[in-house]
């Protein structure tokens, strides 16, 4: 155990089992265990306790699941699978009765040579099944390299289609969150499972085969093989519990290990990687904390150990009965001994099958675990999904209308918004300012769509006094697509810049025309032009045609996404915080622009030498509006946050705020809240 492992612990608690092999590095980088404790690990209930009875009645569902979904992609192929394994049973059975023949002629009375002869035609019936056989597997292989690709691509879409489509506000919820991570590492699993599937059917048909064939020889021969099946089932059950229960323990700490090596190679943190040694701190707590894994992985292999050895030693015992039954059958006479070298080769063949068996079934028990995992995510993504209909918006709409909204994050103490009412006209620049935690950000998500307030209204409004649409009761497909985003943590995609810009429209066909447009009003075009490669340049270094963004440079792209989408409604947060002064006063002008073209523009800034100009100021403070306006109005208010901010940043240039006249004019924060069909 690392130096130091027991600090921080009070004296008289019960350590957990986590806390008792917490390293340095994840008390100092994570502030605690990565690893959930038995107690708390949500898989350890019905599903990891199932006996060997349990799990091999779970087994046709597990075959099933994945023939199912192996049917509808591609129906061809899974049944040139299923039809190739049916027939390599049937020549698994009719290798053995051949083999009988032969044996039976063989040991027959008369000269060798007329018994040779008699045996030709179950020799030549065996060699035909054997060159069958290859050809079945063969075929085999075929279909299933063709199909598992297609079965992981169906699942792999299922579960991130349905994960993309939950709402917001459940993603923010550790248990929901926990449910969707942990269906992520199922995706792979169904093509393993197709794979694992083929050869466990593969081997339970050639086994059905032969014990067909040895019940017919002499009806105690059947029990021998699953005696020896016993030993090997449970030490299969057992192992696979043991790795899933690991796994899921280990789940965030190998995640955080991956985040770890991750850093090393992004371009970003580069510069604190060498310039601040972050670099060296982050291998060594990557060489920390890999020890602890490595340990983990020793103590699965010791328990697998023991397993297997306990496992064997009773199949051990079970083939030495079963070759005991076999030897009195053949000295009382009960069996010929043609029959006797059937059953020998019946048992041995069938032994190693079983062996196969045990592994596959092992591995495919632990992939149905994951796949379970994976089809729990998309159920519960499904529960949650933002609706796929509503009530269409109004055409066109001019307007959005926020009345009395309040919002609280889950497992926040305090409400994020309380009580705001606000709206945004097209047309016109709206601005939301306030202190960083104000609300802001969460005003923008409700305005958007992206979350959907417990208490308050937000009212799409075609802009001729009606109700319009309440967001509750919208189509918010149509809701998404009048709104356009620009967030200051935008995506970077490691695409094309071509592809950075006109992801912005979603799956729309691309237009190079609108794209260079877009480019050119925020002034990233002739950047872009002068790269090496163009528009085909990908803006992410470390690819062929990678190419290296500066933070202004990324910014202007973002603009340029933005731009492109052409949606009526533009919410932007903080939109040039990574530009210098001329290229900020061009981006805010752009802004302006796309207003005087019938746009709504919500700005949210701190720069606040750019609201001045806007139509409408909303500041926040502490999730309430304080204060609303326009920038004169707001100049007005003695003591007023607003002007408080603006005189704070007009002091850093050397400037002064105007003079507050001695018989201020109707203050707007008195008429905070507008309400539905109020003045347009």
């Amino acid at each position: 155990m690392p130096t130091g492992s027991r600090r921080n612990t009070p004296q008289g608690t019960k350590r957990t089992p986590a806390q008792k092999t917490i390293s340095d590095a994840e008390r100092e980088l994570y502030g605690g265990p990565l690893r959930y404790d038995q107690s708390y690990v949500r898989h350890e209930g019905p599903l990891t306790r199932l006996s060997f009875r349990h799990m091999a009645a779970a087994l046709p569902r597990m075959i099933t699941l994945v023939l199912r979904t192996g049917r509808q992609t591609d129906p061809r192929a899974m049944a040139g699978v299923v039809a190739a394994q049916l027939g390599q049973g049937v020549a698994a059975a009719w290798g053995l009765v051949a083999v009988n023949s032969v044996l039976t002629n063989l040991f027959a009375q008369g000269p060798t040579a007329e018994k040779l002869r008699e045996a030709l035609p179950a020799l030549s019936v065996l060699a035909v099944t054997a060159v069958i056989a290859a050809l079945l597997m063969a075929w085999s292989t075929a279909m299933s390299g063709r199909l598992e690709p297609q079965v992981e691509r169906a699942v792999s879409a299922r579960y991130y289609t349905a994960v993309t489509r939950v709402e917001l506000e459940a993603t923010e919820r550790p248990e929901v969150q926990r449910v969707l991570e942990a269906g992520r590492f199922g995706t792979d699993s169904a093509r393993s499972m197709l794979g694992l599937s083929v050869g466990v059917g593969n081997v339970l048909i050639a086994m059905v085969a032969a014990a067909v064939v040895l019940a017919s020889l002499h009806w105690m021969l059947l029990p021998m093989l699953l005696v020896i099946a016993l030993p090997k089932g449970w030490g299969a059950v057992r192992s696979a519990r043991r790795e899933y229960m690991s796994k899921l323990h280990w789940i965030d700490h190998r995640r955080a290990i991956a985040s770890l090596l991750g850093f090393l190679t992004r371009p970003h943190a580069q510069g604190e990687i060498r310039v601040h040694a972050a670099g060296t701190k982050l291998l060594k707590s990557y060489e920390e904390m890999s020890r602890q894994t490595e340990a983990e992985q020793r103590r699965l292999a010791r328990a697998q150990a023991f397993t297997d050895l306990v496992a064997g030693g009773f199949a051990g015992i079970a083939s030495l009965a079963c070759y005991g039954v076999l030897w009195w059958l053949l000295a009382d006479g009960s069996l010929p001994l043609a029959v006797g070298g059937t059953a020998v080769l019946a048992i041995r063949a069938s032994t190693a099958r079983l062996t196969s068996l045990v592994q596959q079934v092992n591995r495919l028990y632990e992939e149905l675990l994951f796949l379970t995992d994976t089809e729990e995510a998309i159920a519960l993504a499904t529960a949650n999904a933002i609706p796929a209909t509503g009530a269409p918006l109004p055409a066109p709409v001019r307007q959005v209308l926020v009345e009395n909204v309040s919002y609280t994050y889950p497992g926040a103490d305090s409400p994020a918004l309380r009580d705001v009412s606000l709206r945004v006209r097209r047309g016109e620049v709206t601005a939301l300012v306030g202190a960083n935690g104000s609300g802001k950000t969460t005003l923008t998500r409700v305005l958007s769509g992206l979350l959907l307030p417990p208490a308050g209204n937000v009212w799409w409004q075609a802009g001729d006094g009606s109700d319009g649409v309440e967001l509750r009761e919208a189509d918010r497909a149509g809701i998404f697509a009048s709104v356009g985003l620009l967030a200051q943590d935008f995506p970077r995609w490691e695409m094309t810049a071509a592809a950075n810009v006109a992801i912005g429209a979603g799956d729309r066909v691309r237009d190079m025309d609108r794209v260079e447009s877009a480019a050119r009003s925020a002034g990233v075009l002739k950047l872009i032009e002068g790269l090496r490669h163009g528009w085909n340049s990908i803006v992410f270094k470390g690819y062929e045609r990678g190419v290296q963004l500066s933070g202004g440079q990324w910014q202007k792209l973002g603009t340029a996404r933005s731009l492109y989408r052409a949606a009526p409604f533009l919410l932007v947060d903080e939109p040039t915080s990574a530009l210098d002064p001329h290229a900020e006063i061009a981006a805010f002008d752009s802004l302006w622009s796309l207003a005087e073209e019938g746009h709504a523009v919500l700005l949210v800034t701190h720069r606040l030498a750019a609201t001045a100009n806007a139509d409408r100021i909303y500041v926040l403070d502490q999730g309430r509006l304080a204060e609303e306006g326009t920038h004169e109005q707001l100049m007005a208010v003695p003591d007023g946050i607003y002007r408080s901010m603006y005189t704070a940043q007009a002091a850093q240039y050397g400037a002064t705020a105007p003079a507050v006249p001695s018989q201020p004019g109707h203050s707007p924060a008195s008429d905070a809240n507008p309400v539905k069909g109020g003045p347009q």
